[in-house]
């Protein structure tokens, strides 16, 4: 049977890799008003993220508030604000699209496919989703911060088959392989291919299946014959 779903990754997959340097950069903006050292901030933030990912912290300046305690400091209501607002900026330029992005969703859809997006994420990202320029070409989205799980774990991977009206078997799964998300997939049944673009190898991801034994592609926009072939 032809799919009839394509569902994307979100980071290092629609958006482009992001090396360790940009996360560096980006800890230091939200670490300064908090005077936290930026390495000690950037450490409390890797090792979050698993609470972070099923929204186990709370709202962003929750999080950040139980981040800096952890880090021995009790931020004043200015420098809680500052550090949300810094941290808000840093993610937003991780939420800029691959250049091919948006032009890959819209050729999938005008062939009559469903899209949809499965990530794991903090939730800055569901929170900002509304605003950003994929969200009416992408039919159905699962944040992981929303569901309380992170991927592999199997329901995602059922509930944005079901959010999309079709069977894990009827759909394609793309990413750049960060936590298991392949072989979560085609461990329920879909067709998984690995995104290796030429930005690939930069990525700081998170478990990411560098030995992943199955078919890729070389660009976003493989997708659309991927999906039709």
């Amino acid at each position: 049977m032809p799919l009839s779903a394509v569902v994307f990754d979100f980071f290092g997959t629609l958006t482009p890799s992001t090396p360790t340097a940009v996360w560096d950069e980006h800890a230091a903006r939200s670490a300064a008003p908090l005077g936290i050292p930026p390495h000690l901030w950037r450490r409390a933030l890797d090792a979050s993220f698993p609470e972070r990912a099923t929204g186990a912290l709370g709202d962003l300046p929750q999080t950040i508030r139980t981040l800096a305690g952890r880090c021995g400091v009790e931020p004043s209501e200015r420098a809680l604000a500052e550090a949300v607002a810094a941290r808000l900026g840093a993610q937003r330029e991780l939420f800029v699209l691959r250049e091919d992005a948006l032009d890959t969703l819209e050729r999938l859809r005008g062939l009559g496919l469903r899209t949809g997006v499965l990530t794991d994420c903090s939730i800055e990202l569901a929170e900002l989703w509304a605003e950003l320029p994929q969200a009416p070409l992408v039919d159905a989205v699962v944040f992981s911060c929303r569901e309380g799980l992170r991927k592999p774990a199997p329901e995602l991977f059922h509930r944005i088959a079901a959010a999309l009206g079709a069977e894990p078997a009827d759909c394609l799964y793309i990413g750049d392989g960060g936590g298991g998300e392949l072989t979560g997939a085609s461990g329920q049944g879909m067709t998984a291919m690995m995104l290796r673009a030429s930005d690939w190898a930069a990525n700081d991801a998170h478990s990411r299946e560098d030995d992943w034994p199955g078919p890729y592609l070389p660009s976003l926009s493989a997708a659309v014959a991927a999906a039709t072939a």
